[in-house]
């Protein structure tokens, strides 16, 4: 695009009219007021990062988590270590976001120098063509009253008949109205050179003052558009930066296991692998000499041995040969979807649910794939993905690329990568 020049374009209509040059000094006050609100924008963006990132270090310093043990303690503490590396990255950008306000301000007082120092230098050169001009327009006023009056005496001497003496006053009067118009004409001649020269000079400096206003003018819009690409720059590199703390969350949180977590608790707090001994039934009527022949059930006396049975069998059988490992294996084996939802909240599901939870289960398992190759995504659109990782295919492309979905984040990946579940 052909760029358009301020010193051709905003002339005024009339010689002693400053509207072109008006107008361009508004630019230049709607140009400082852009400054100030940009200012603002930024001020008000820093306190909002700052009183954020403190609020983030703030929340993770009190929060607890020192009851848990093991590997989800681990993930814990690296979560509010990462929440609080966040809130600095907040407070160092707010940091930064500072100096471009005092980079802003800087710029917009140097700016303001330099426009009032030209802005002085027009405002003489126009009161200098103005009242020029008026004295110009006035002796020229005075030039045509003076030449009317020189006409008017001299066509009144042509036609007097009076006498001698009449007439050499007329004349004399003629002559000097002439007089007089010949140095109004004279001063309205110097009076329009000198306005002619004031002219040149205000041309020439309106030309180059408005040749600095757009060079301003330029620098102005320059230094807004760098300082609004470095901040949209800073708000990128801060989400890809809470990506990578929380990143790094993620990845101790894959390390986080149950049987690990259980295993520990077990090997820190175990007390005993098998439960107390059975309570047996001492029978009060029972003799010395009974105890010490140590008689059967069977030999006690009709009707009491039905009690003993009763009351010892069960407690004898159930809890004579029992032990943890007794318990542990004598609890039905699980279907793959019930541990699966027993692990995941540490509940067992409903009974009346059940069925449908193992089937929502075995639905969404069609769409399941493991990742079987790294893949790392070079366009936009595609899904960077690592050996092991599950992810849920949406859609299976002819050409081979397949849509997938990990952790919420959806891309193409290759198909020949995945394996089915």
């Amino acid at each position: 695009m052909t760029p358009l020049m301020f010193k051709d374009a905003f002339w005024g209509s009339s010689f002693t009219c400053h509207a072109g040059y008006e107008a361009v000094i508004q630019r230049l006050q709607d140009g400082k007021q852009m400054c100030k609100d940009v200012e603002e924008l930024l001020k008000m963006r820093t306190l909002a990062e700052e009183k954020y990132g403190k609020e983030l270090v703030t929340i993770a310093r009190k929060a607890g988590g020192h009851t848990e043990i093991s590997t989800l303690r681990a993930s814990f503490e690296r979560l509010k270590t990462e929440i609080e590396n966040v809130g600095n990255f907040h407070i160092h950008l707010s940091d930064i976001l500072k100096e471009e306000v005092k980079k802003i301000e800087t710029f917009r007082e140097r700016q303001k120098e330099h426009r009032k120092k030209f802005q002085s230098i027009m405002e003489k050169v126009h009161k200098k063509k103005v009242s020029l001009y008026k004295r110009t327009v006035d002796s020229k006023k005075n030039y045509e009253a003076k030449c009317r009056e020189a006409d008017e005496a001299e066509q009144g001497t042509e036609k007097t008949t009076s006498s001698c003496k009449i007439s050499e006053k007329m004349r004399t009067r003629a002559k000097q109205c002439r007089q007089a118009a010949n140095e109004a004409e004279k001063l309205y001649f110097n009076n329009i050179v000198q306005l002619e020269c004031v002219r040149q000079d205000w041309k020439e400096t309106h030309k180059s003052t408005c040749e600095v206003f757009q060079q301003m003018e330029g620098d102005r819009i320059c230094m807004l558009r760098c300082s609004l690409w470095d901040h949209c720059n800073h708000l990128s590199m801060q989400c890809v930066k809470d990506d990578e703390f929380i990143e790094e969350v993620r990845q101790v949180l894959e390390k986080c296991d149950i049987t690990t977590d259980n295993n520990h608790f077990i090997g820190m707090k175990t007390t005993s692998s098998n439960p107390p001994e059975p309570l047996l039934f001492e029978s009060y009527y029972q003799t010395e000499a009974s105890r010490d022949s140590s008689p059967s059930p069977a030999q006690v006396v009709d009707g009491e041995e039905d009690v003993v049975m009763r009351c010892s069998d069960p407690l004898l059988v159930s809890s004579g040969n029992s032990s943890v490992d007794g318990f542990q294996n004598s609890q039905p084996p699980t279907t793959p979807s019930a541990e699966s939802d027993s692990s995941d909240g540490g509940y067992a599901p409903l009974p009346g649910l059940q069925d449908a939870a193992s089937l929502a289960t075995s639905s969404a398992d069609e769409d399941n794939y493991v990742v079987l190759y790294d893949y790392a995504g070079r366009e936009g659109d595609e899904l960077c993905i690592s050996r092991g990782d599950v992810v849920r295919v949406l859609e299976r492309g002819e050409d081979g690329w397949w849509t997938a979905e990990r952790n919420g984040l959806t891309g193409l990946v290759p198909g020949n990568f995945l394996g089915k579940i």
